[in-house]
């Protein structure tokens, strides 16, 4: 072998080792700065109706709740639930972000149906858990029910 084909391996040696520097500096960050997190554009929660209007609407419709954060760094947070599901997880584009090694990308799901709420495991690793009990398949949720998703702890509100 001659000297410029060793100087050659030797150069992309020590490239190929640069590129795996890199890419360890890169998975540390992550875990250190965790996930962006993008701010959202509060919307105002609208005003009780008067009881005339309450009265015109059909009966069908989700009472108006909101998902109270009780445990975990965002502890105070409100979120206002309407008649769509909410998604709990790490992941930036879930209804509810929370910053937590314990909890999944997607973790759980908030949903109404039937007049109610329910809440479902979404395949996370460490699961969910409703008052203190694992979730093993969609189950309602009442009113003051701990919902656990790692560490953080949430709750349905009138």
């Amino acid at each position: 072998m001659n000297e410029l084909t060793f100087t050659l391996l030797r150069l992309a040696y020590l490239g190929l080792l640069w590129i795996f520097v890199l890419a360890v500096i890169n998975v540390l960050r992550r875990d250190l700065y965790g996930t962006k997190i993008t701010a959202r554009r509060q919307r105002p929660v609208p005003a009780e109706a008067p009881a005339s209007s309450r009265s015109a609407r059909s009966t069908t419709t989700t009472p108006r709740r909101v998902l109270v954060v009780t445990e975990g760094p965002l502890k105070g947070t409100t979120l206002p639930l309407g008649n769509v599901s909410v998604v709990v997880g790490r992941a930036p584009d879930c209804a509810l972000v929370v910053e937590d090694d314990y909890a999944s990308s997607r973790h759980a799901r908030i949903y109404p149906h039937q007049g109610g709420w329910y809440v479902e495991d979404l395949g996370s690793t460490n699961g969910t858990f409703v008052d203190g009990e694992r979730l093993e398949g969609p189950q309602p949720l009442s009113l003051g029910t701990s919902v656990q998703i790692g560490q953080s702890v949430v709750e349905l509100r009138k």
